[in-house]
C-alpha cells in the first residue's frame, strides 16, 4: 500500500518530537477532568445567573448576584478576611520556612530528621483533627489561657475564637502552623540542589551569612518559592475545614471566608445563586493570584 504524505511526514519525525498520538494518551484523563471539574464549574456559572432557593423554580437574575459581591458588605467581608488570612497562610509560612531551611542547611543539628518530621507533622494530619485540637487549645479554659495564667499573664487570657478582634488572627496562626512544615521541606530539598561552588565563591568574596542567603540561597530557591506560594495561597483561599470546625464563621461573621460563605448560603440560607456567584468569584481570584505569583517569582519561565 502506498503511504500517504501525512504518513511519510509522521515517520520522518525524530523520536521525542511532539506527535498527535499524544492526545490519545491524555484523553481518558481529560474526560474525567471534564466530567468532574469542567461540567460542575459550568453548572455553577449557570446557577450564578439565577435566583434559586434550591426547591422552587429558578428565576433569571442577570448580574445581580455578581453586583451584590461589591455592594453587599456581608459578601465583601469574607473576601477581605481571606486576603488578610493569606498573610498567615502564605506569607508567614514561606518566610519562616525560608529561615528554618537556611538555618538547617548551614548548621549541623543533631536529630535533624526528628525536627523535620515534627515540623512536617501538621501536613500529615487531617484538618478536621487540627481544627478540633486547636479549638480545645484556644478555648476559654484551654491550654493557652491556662499557660498565660500560670506565668502571671492572666490579663491576656480571653476566649480567642469568640473575640471579634482576635478570632481571625487566631485562626490564621493555626494556618501558619500547618503550612510552615510544607514550605520548610520544599526549601530544604531545593537548597540541596544549589551547587556548593556558589557558596564557596561567595565566602571567598567575603560574604557573610545574610549576604550569602540573599545572593545564593534565595535566587536558587525561586522555583520552590513559587511552588510554596502557589500551594499556600490556594490552601488559604479555599480554607473551609478550619473555619467550620473552629468558629463556623463567627463571632458574627468575623471569620467568614468565601469557601464557608458558599456552604452557608447554599445549604443554610438557601441562596444557591448567590453561593454560586461567590464560588465562581473565588475561582477567578485563585486563578489570578496564582498566575500573578508564578509570573512574579519565576519570571518568564512560568
Amino acid at each position: 500500500m502506498k503511504a500517504t504524505a501525512w504518513t511519510r511526514a509522521y515517520r520522518r519525525r525524530a523520536p521525542g518530537e511532539p506527535r498527535a498520538i499524544g492526545y490519545v494518551y491524555i484523553l481518558p484523563a481529560l474526560i474525567v477532568y471534564a466530567a468532574f471539574l469542567l461540567y460542575p464549574f459550568g453548572q455553577a456559572v449557570w446557577l450564578s445567573f439565577v435566583h434559586w432557593d434550591g426547591l422552587t423554580v429558578a428565576t433569571p437574575a442577570g448580574f445581580d448576584n455578581y453586583r451584590a459581591l461589591f455592594s453587599d458588605a456581608s459578601l465583601r467581608a469574607p473576601f477581605l478576611h481571606a486576603l488578610l488570612l493569606l498573610v498567615f497562610y502564605a506569607a508567614l509560612p514561606v518566610a519562616i520556612g525560608l529561615l528554618l531551611a537556611a538555618l538547617m542547611s548551614r548548621v549541623r543539628i543533631r536529630g535533624m530528621t526528628f525536627f523535620r518530621t515534627v515540623l512536617f507533622l501538621p501536613q500529615v494530619l487531617a484538618l478536621i483533627v487540627v481544627g478540633v485540637a486547636w479549638r480545645s487549645i484556644l478555648a476559654p479554659d484551654g491550654l493557652l489561657n491556662d499557660a498565660l495564667r500560670a506565668v502571671g499573664l492572666g490579663g491576656l487570657a480571653r476566649p480567642w475564637l469568640g473575640d471579634y478582634t482576635w478570632a481571625l488572627p487566631a485562626v490564621g496562626i493555626v494556618g501558619t502552623w500547618v503550612g510552615t512544615g510544607l514550605c520548610m521541606v520544599l526549601f530544604l530539598a531545593g537548597a540541596q540542589r544549589i551547587p556548593r561552588e556558589l557558596y564557596e565563591a561567595a565566602r571567598m568574596d567575603g560574604a557573610g551569612p545574610l549576604r550569602e542567603f540573599l545572593t545564593v540561597t534565595l535566587p536558587g530557591l525561586r522555583p520552590q518559592i513559587a511552588v510554596a506560594l502557589t500551594l499556600t495561597i490556594v490552601a488559604g483561599l479555599r480554607n473551609f475545614d478550619l473555619i467550620y470546625i473552629t468558629t463556623s464563621g463567627g463571632p458574627g461573621n468575623a471569620t467568614s471566608v468565601p469557601a464557608y460563605e458558599v456552604y452557608h448560603r447554599a445549604f443554610e440560607t438557601n441562596q444557591v445563586g448567590s453561593a454560586a456567584a461567590v464560588g465562581v468569584a473565588l475561582t477567578v481570584l485563585i486563578f489570578v493570584l496564582t498566575v500573578t505569583v508564578s509570573r512574579l517569582v519565576e519570571g518568564r519561565r512560568a
